[in-house]
């Protein structure tokens, strides 16, 4: 018999948990700084909109990181990606394809009810069946076959092959309950209705589109939070975050623009947190169309025939025609470095082979014509206008460059919440996205991203844009089921370079986490980007 799980499983390489951890920056010393009361609430201003209360409905990191306030998962994640327990004391593998997760004794949701193994199997359930989820959750339980409920605090996952992830992919689950979520759309979330958690706050109000208001959860069986409120607020004007900061209106915020990081490093008022991330920024061209593509002409803005992504060469031809140094120095402003694939060096997967594509416009324009576009064509380069730090702004200046080798490129900047929408129904021919590899590995972005989409497989649950390539994903599905974690990291590795070499999406940058705070706090920065108020404490 296996002996428990008591290690991480494989998130990043021991050389690189510092760069992965960070902490702390604070701008200038301050001696004079009084601590934050805890008798008062928490006010924090996000630049991501949160698109629903449901914990199923969306995977973004905005909607993940208000969730975690109101639900837990059997393993949760430290801001290094580590898993600790959550709702789960213990995870063991009790064969090859059987794992025994044994529960906490004594949680309660949120209206005194009993947490038990028939709400964990209530969740898995549902996870893939949420109405109208322009990005779900199926990714994390496509390797569970059958769930078997042993008793009240104990409950098994049975998988048709060996699956080491498991405990690392439920640990991106929130675990709803059984009686408040039968038959419960993402509406009756919203509403309050089926917002009924476990975690250490419980819902008092939610305005969409603006603020989220949460009051301390004092049943709950983590640390005692030194916040009785918290105020979560969206502030999707850069600008706006940091007045309201500055003036006092909120005491955190996230996504701090970069054009304001020098002023708030000397402004000893505020202090900042920050760490090295684990999301690329990147363009995803559309592969679901084989002619007719919307947003793409010819230069006389007639449709063309032919698909253009579909060719590598036209691929390859975008890439080399972006100056990521520029980028990454320019609009970034040192907040974000070049990549050619989706991990920071260190994390577990990553390849140290595939490096960023060499800006190179004359042999961009060479391998246009090579793909029969000697003159270009015309397309439209959609992507948020208030989801990622900069995202217009990079799209702007993409457009740019694509000009010179003979793009004709305009751009669209939409608000997340219209964006996300029309992306998950495949309306653009080209977008910018972010995609944060919570699990700390490469595997989540080879299921979730460029995995052939397949919903009764539970596989490409974001892939938006519909890339297909059957031999990447088998090579994903042998990495996945290898117990060995060395072997597994060069299957990893190899499919990296693999979807790489055939530039399934482009990728741009890597992002720095940055948080900006009262002095009188301090706060955890996290690799995953989430802001939580379970992070933030009294400075000493």
């Amino acid at each position: 018999m296996p002996a428990p799980i008591t290690r991480r499983l494989f998130v990043t390489a021991p050389a690189a948990m510092a760069a992965i951890t960070g902490g702390l920056a604070p701008a200038v010393a301050d001696a004079q700084a009084t601590p934050a009361s805890a008798n008062r609430p928490l006010v924090i201003g996000i630049g991501g909109a949160v698109t629903s209360l449901d914990p199923h409905f969306y995977n973004a990191a905005p909607n993940n990181g208000l969730a975690m306030h109101l639900f837990d998962r059997l393993v949760e994640r430290d801001a290094a990606a580590r898993l600790y327990p959550g709702l789960a004391l213990s995870w063991t593998p009790v064969s090859n394809t059987v794992w025994e997760f044994k529960l906490r004794p004594g949680v309660k949701w949120h209206d005194g009810k009993d947490f038990t193994a028939d709400d964990v199997a209530f969740t898995i359930e549902r996870v893939p069946n949420v109405l109208g989820s322009p990005g779900g959750f199926g990714g994390f339980i496509r390797a569970i076959q059958r769930v078997e409920v042993v008793d009240p605090l104990t409950i098994r996952f049975h998988t048709a092959a060996p699956h080491p992830l498991l405990p690392n992919e439920l640990a991106g689950v929130a675990v709803i309950s059984r009686h408040a979520g039968t038959g419960a759309n993402p509406e009756d979330y919203n509403s309050g209705k089926a917002a009924i958690g476990t975690g250490p706050y419980k819902l008092a109000s939610y305005s969409a589109g603006d603020r989220t208001e949460l009051v301390r959860n004092d049943a709950w069986f983590g640390p005692k939070q030194p916040w009785p409120a918290v105020s979560y607020r969206f502030i999707g004007n850069d600008s706006g975050r940091t007045a309201a900061l500055l003036a006092g209106d909120v005491d955190m915020i996230d996504q701090v623009p970069t054009s304001d990081i020098a002023k708030l490093r000397r402004d000893n008022r505020v202090k900042l947190a920050e760490v090295q991330g684990v999301r690329v920024i990147y363009l995803f061209p559309d592969y679901s169309r084989d002619g007719n593509l919307p947003f793409v002409t010819d230069n006389d803005g007639k449709p063309l025939p032919t698909n253009p992504f579909k060719d590598i060469r036209v691929r390859q031809a975008l890439s080399m025609a972006i100056n990521r140094e520029a980028i990454c120095r320019q609009i970034m402003e040192g907040t974000a470095a070049p990549t050619g694939q989706w991990l920071p060096p260190g994390a577990f997967g990553y390849n140290p082979e595939v490096k960023p594509t060499p800006f190179n416009a004359e042999r961009a324009k060479a391998l246009l014509a090579e793909a029969g576009y000697p003159n270009g064509f015309k397309l439209t380069l959609h992507g948020p206008n208030d989801r990622y730090p900069n995202d217009s702004r990079t799209i702007q200046a993409v457009a740019q460059m694509w000009q010179r080798i003979g793009i004709q490129t305009q751009v669209e900047a939409l608000p997340w919440a219209s964006f996300s929408v029309r992306n998950s129904r495949q309306e653009y021919a080209i977008r910018l996205l972010g995609w944060g590899s919570t699990t700390g590995e490469a595997s989540y972005t080879l299921v979730n991203i460029v995995g052939t989409y397949d919903a009764a497989k539970r596989m490409g649950a974001s892939n938006n844009a519909r890339y297909s390539n059957p031999e990447l994903d088998a090579l994903t599905a042998r990495a996945v089921s290898t117990l060995d974690d060395s072997e597994r990291e060069k299957l990893l590795q190899q499919a990296v370079k693999m979807a790489m070499d055939d530039l399934a999406f482009i990728p741009l940058h890597q992002l720095v986490n940055v948080w900006a705070l009262k002095r009188d706090l301090n706060y955890e920065a996290r690799a995953d980007e989430r802001t939580i108020a379970m992070a933030a404490s009294p400075a000493a």
